[in-house]
């Protein structure tokens, strides 16, 4: 599969989709670094700043570590490309995105991973246990949403909006985990504390002991405490950091 002309692509968009295409491939390949990514089967999705109903996906097929700004695929909400990029999108992966794209003002980007700790604590009837301080960010903002199989069908979009309400945490149950932000940066600082939380969860108890259970009074307080430990900056803190890693690691995402 050959990759678009990064020069063609820079000359004909906008300097903020521009941007927004070097943060989604670099979120995307910053994905596979955390091990998240399932080969090719998960999606993040970004909204076009100042374009109605435009937004940036994956090219299906590529690995998550070989993104870059000029391979993401311009689409609408019902997955139909609008541009001459000649690579493929997977629109059945696009339902769950298209749905809260939709009903959210606020969802600029929703980035959906089959990380195994998020998957096996999905499994579990309780969900997400608060026993650890990753937890706490995460039960404040939590909703679920019951398997329905693979998400192929748009007769499942009104139920996800449902469940989901004005949460930025979703649990797909049986599934994965899923995060909701008016940013990129934001929507992987999400997912990096949701899949902490999963991964504790899991450690702990395969640890065998009793678990010692946080209050809903510092769970209640949990949202006003990440924004003063962010200074109010959220994802954008750690991320000029987490691009500098990509640089050392897995450079060219800004191609």
């Amino acid at each position: 599969m050959s990759q678009w002309d990064s020069t063609q692509v820079k000359a004909t968009v906008s300097l903020e989709e521009w941007q927004t295409r070097v943060d989604l491939a670099a979120c995307y390949r910053a994905v596979a670094m955390m091990g998240w990514d399932d080969l090719v089967f998960t999606h993040i999705s970004a909204k076009i700043p100042g374009v109605e109903n435009q937004f940036l996906i994956n090219p299906y097929g590529l690995m998550f570590e070989e993104m870059t700004a000029s391979s993401m695929v311009k689409i609408d909400l019902q997955g139909n490309k609008l541009d001459d990029n000649p690579h493929p999108i997977n629109p059945a992966g696009f339902v769950i995105h298209s749905a809260i794209h939709a009903a959210r003002e606020d969802a600029k980007c929703v980035l959906h991973v089959h990380s195994l700790n998020g998957v096996a604590v999905s499994a579990q009837k309780q969900g997400v246990l608060p026993i650890s301080q990753q937890s706490i960010f995460v039960l404040a903002g939590l909703a679920y949403h019951d398997y329905e199989g693979v998400a192929l069908v748009d007769a499942e979009k009104p139920r996800l909006v449902a469940d989901l309400g004005t949460k930025n945490y979703f649990m797909l149950r049986n599934h994965g985990l899923l995060t909701i932000a008016p940013t990129i940066p934001d929507a992987f600082q999400l997912m990096y504390t949701f899949e902490a939380a999963c991964t504790i969860q899991v450690r702990a108890q395969a640890g065998g002991g009793e678990l010692t259970l946080i209050s809903q009074q510092i769970i209640d307080g949990a949202l006003e405490q990440a924004r003063q430990v962010t200074k109010g900056l959220g994802g954008r803190l750690a991320w000029p950091g987490l691009l500098r890693r990509l640089d050392r690691r897995n450079p060219g995402y800004d191609h």
